[in-house]
């Protein structure tokens, strides 16, 4: 074997699938495994390889499970098993789940495993060193290649599983791929994500080749693939957002305390300061509003209204039904607010819809009942 140039391909296959060097040589040394079974072995066999890659050298070892004869099934077991399959099916009931059908390929007794190693306890695998071999046909190297496919598939599978896992409520940058009915899917770099029609923002149109910011949902895990489902309509997708266009967020010196989202038409978020001297609406408008800009570019023109946070629930409730302005708050018991405002200022208030006034009361967790001074005076 040319030790340099397997040690290249080595750090080449960890590279482009992003998965360690231990997992492709784990890969390599199952599918040498893999085709000394082929070729040496019998179908029930456990073959083990270690290569080591700096002198090319690889060892062989069958796995036996070590067993004593109270584990063993005896033969009038077996016959009574073979009678409970057959009316029972496939599945078999058994007190002694613990037993196992005897298989020499597989199976060794207690007293024949001490014999090789004294240490040797029930339960654990003995390893029985083979003789190593250099000749394979064409079959065992075809059953070889197909071992190191699979496995680096599925090592590169967990590595994207556990790399996706870790963004779970982050927003990453992806390029629409295809469009397949209601469902979309973006090209992350390392795997397809999928927007399902659920978390897509209403009004919003997808075209091939547009890059899109999504917050990822959740990953799910499948015997095939892992699939990562991201969201465009989730309401910490806008916070996520301005965390990255606004410093005073990244840093912890400004604080998004409440947000309430109707995806592609409003949001409301309630901000506050923790550090003295820094305005928390400024802060997160920037100059000129580009920062807001910024954000409502990305969310395809979605009003975003940004008021500050208060520990005073009147006036923070009054803060929140901005841009209205608002006569007088009255709390109210069990979590209700009576909010008067000025008659040319009522239909501002509640909003096209409502919508106003139930941002306001997602926003800040009261019930938020809005009156004018008329029908205030007439209850």
């Amino acid at each position: 074997m040319d030790i340099k140039t397997f040690t290249s391909a080595l750090a080449q296959i960890a590279e482009e699938k992003k998965i360690p060097k231990e997992k492709v040589l784990e890969s390599i040394e199952a599918a040498i495994a893999a085709a000394y079974k082929k070729e040496y072995g019998r179908k029930g066999q456990i073959i083990r390889a270690k290569l080591n890659p700096e002198t090319g050298s690889v060892r062989f070892w069958q796995v036996k499970r070590v067993v004593d004869k109270d584990m063993i099934y005896s033969e009038e077991e077996l016959k009574k098993l073979k009678e409970e399959r057959k009316k029972m099916g496939t599945a078999v009931l058994s007190d002694k789940k613990e037993k196992v059908r005897f298989n020499p390929d597989r199976h060794i007794l207690l007293e024949e495993a001490k014999a090789i190693n004294p240490n040797i306890k029930v339960g654990e695998d003995l390893m029985i060193f083979l003789e190593a071999k250099k000749d394979y046909g064409r079959i065992a190297a075809q059953t070889a290649k197909q071992v190191v496919i699979q496995k680096i598939r599925e090592a590169e599978k967990s590595a994207i599983y556990e790399e996706f896992k870790s963004k779970e409520g982050e927003v990453v940058s992806g390029i629409v791929q295809r469009i397949e009915g209601k469902n979309v899917y973006l090209n992350l770099d390392r795997t397809l994500a999928l927007l399902p029609k659920e978390e897509q923002t209403p009004g919003e149109f997808y075209r091939l080749g547009q890059r899109l910011k999504v917050y990822i949902l959740r990953v799910e895990e499948s015997p095939k693939m892992s699939t990562v489902i991201v969201s465009r309509a989730y309401p910490k997708l806008v916070s996520k957002l301005f965390e990255l266009e606004v410093p005073e967020i990244a840093n912890g010196q400004v604080e998004i305390k409440s947000i309430a989202r109707e995806a592609g038409s409003r949001t409301k978020i309630a901000v506050a300061s923790k550090q003295e001297g820094i305005d928390p609406i400024g802060a997160v408008v920037g100059q000129r509003g580009s920062r807001v800009q910024a954000v409502i570019q990305e969310l395809g023109g979605e009003k975003i209204d940004i008021v500050e946070y208060s520990d005073d629930p009147q006036r923070y409730i009054s803060q929140a039904l901005s841009p209205a302005k608002v006569s007088e708050v009255k709390i109210m018991p069990k979590n209700k607010a009576l909010v008067i405002v000025p008659k040319d200022q009522l239909s501002l208030a509640i909003g096209r819809d409502g919508q106003n006034v139930r941002l306001a009361a997602k926003l800040t967790g009261w019930k938020i009942d809005v009156r004018g001074p008329e029908e205030e005076e007439e209850k």
